[in-house]
């Protein structure tokens, strides 16, 4: 098999936001109370954004500024699960499903470990496959960089999309 032809693809999602003490923390889908919150547009949950990216990648299709641009009041403050949602419905409309998704949250605090499962159910929800075909780990720089010195937290996040038979419409 060969580029367009292949009935397999992967992708590579990446997001990065600083943090925000004026908003709830918000990784994968799981509020996280006991820490401050990111700035962004949506409700800046960076590992939703990396899901997202890559899922999209994957599938050839345009990034989420393209889909859900920051410019668009409509996107203010809102459940970025949900857009991803949205994004499992476009793949499915461009004939390609989700097989797995694999990510990272890079940061010092909060540790990922408690919330892991909370985060893969709610992203494998979203993307309609079982959580056991997401991977959510947590890392950090050591104390390198913005999110070792505290500032942030990024997140990337690799998917492999199958494509279906046949395309939504096609």
């Amino acid at each position: 098999m060969s580029g367009c032809g292949s009935s397999l693809r992967v992708g590579l999602g990446y997001d990065a936001h600083r943090f925000d003490r004026e908003r709830p923390l918000v990784l994968g889908g799981v509020t996280l109370r006991d820490h401050d919150g990111l700035h962004g547009h949506s409700d800046a949950d960076v590992l939703t954004h990396a899901v997202m990216d890559a899922v999209l990648g994957a599938a050839g299709l345009e990034d989420i500024g393209h889909y859900f641009p920051d410019t668009d009041p409509a996107y203010a403050g809102v459940d970025s699960v949900g857009l991803l949602t949205r994004v499992a419905g476009l793949l499915r409309t461009a004939g390609w499903a989700p097989v797995n998704v694999d990510a990272v949250v890079i940061c010092e605090e909060p540790r990922i470990a408690p919330h892991r499962a909370a985060m893969r159910e709610r992203l494998a929800a979203a993307l309609g496959i079982a959580p056991e075909q997401v991977g959510v780990r947590g890392t950090t720089t050591e104390k390198m960089g913005f999110t070792g010195r505290g500032e942030g937290i990024a997140a990337q996040a690799v998917a492999l999309v199958e494509r279906t038979d046949p395309p939504v419409g096609g």
